[in-house]
């Protein structure tokens, strides 16, 4: 009978109750992990700290081969007659999903692996970091973006301007208002599949997300293109759009470009608020 109640005993702590679900979730008690204290608006020590600005310097450098490799491909579709013979939307979809998975790879331990003004805007709305290294993060993924763009054009000029030099602007036949409903969508999408794959909750939980986390976040950014190409040549990305854009230089491309900023801005707020509000239902204030 002793032995019988404790494989009892030993039964019941080792098959607890299912985890509570909705609100009943948030609770304190609940928690089997710790909730990271939200970032400080301002941090002044930071701007003396060689880890900011390594940081920074992967931004950089993440966007200006996320241009390169991206902008490449575009062109290379563009180029020829017959898609057939290219790697078509699917190819520059993929090179794009596939050049964020590997760079989220290489510098989110740094970083974090932003490479995305819209995806900065998101997390610093959700108190994530902190407004100095929000703005830091923006400068560098848009000179980023900016010298990717120039390295293109430097060895192929006349390629880069016949082919557009990957610029975003509204395809004929869909409006203004289409093409920025396609970027606030498709931002959203992007922004609230960063937000779940790097969810302290699912990672204390679940092991194999953190090593997981650039897969989805790349297929996001890859089906998002499949989808919105058509539409605005897919931003989502408004240093991606304002690296192109400047290089390129015509005057269609900035009559569009508030599109590709305003757009992925609105798509990534709302991602933070619906995160954050909804489905953690965690405060923006800090306690």
């Amino acid at each position: 009978m002793e032995g019988q109640n404790e494989d009892v005993r030993l039964g019941a702590n080792k098959y607890k109750e299912r985890q509570p679900i909705g609100t009943a979730a948030q609770s304190q008690d609940a928690k089997d992990y710790k909730e990271p204290p939200a970032a400080q608006l301002f941090e002044p020590g930071e701007l003396s700290s060689w880890s900011f600005y390594r940081a920074g310097i992967a931004e950089f450098v993440a966007t200006l081969l996320f241009l390169y490799i991206t902008v490449l491909t575009v062109m290379g579709v563009g180029k020829s007659s017959s898609k057939c013979s290219t790697v078509g939307i699917q190819g520059i979809a993929w090179a794009f999903g596939g050049m964020i998975f590997a760079l989220v790879y290489c510098t989110a331990g740094i970083s974090g692996g932003h490479i995305n003004p819209a995806v900065t805007f998101g997390l610093l709305l959700a108190r994530k970091l902190s407004l100095t290294r929000a703005v830091f993060y923006m400068i560098m993924q848009c000179l980023g973006a900016i010298c990717g763009a120039a390295v293109i054009k430097s060895f192929q000029k006349t390629q880069y301007e016949r082919l557009g030099g990957g610029a975003n602007t509204v395809s004929s036949g869909y409006s203004n208002s289409s093409g920025l409903g396609a970027e606030i969508v498709g931002t959203f999408v992007l922004v609230y599949t960063v937000f779940s794959a790097t969810d302290a909750k699912r990672n204390a939980r679940d092991s194999h997300v953190p090593i997981l986390a650039p897969l989805p976040i790349g297929f996001a950014v890859f089906l998002v293109h499949l989808a919105t190409i058509p539409i605005t040549g897919t931003g989502i990305n408004p240093a991606r759009s304002l690296g192109a854009a400047l290089i390129y230089n015509k005057d269609q491309t900035w009559d569009d470009h508030w599109i590709f900023w305003i757009g992925p801005f609105i798509g990534a707020a709302l991602a933070a608020l619906y995160h954050q509000i909804v489905i953690r239902a965690i405060p923006f204030k800090s306690k």
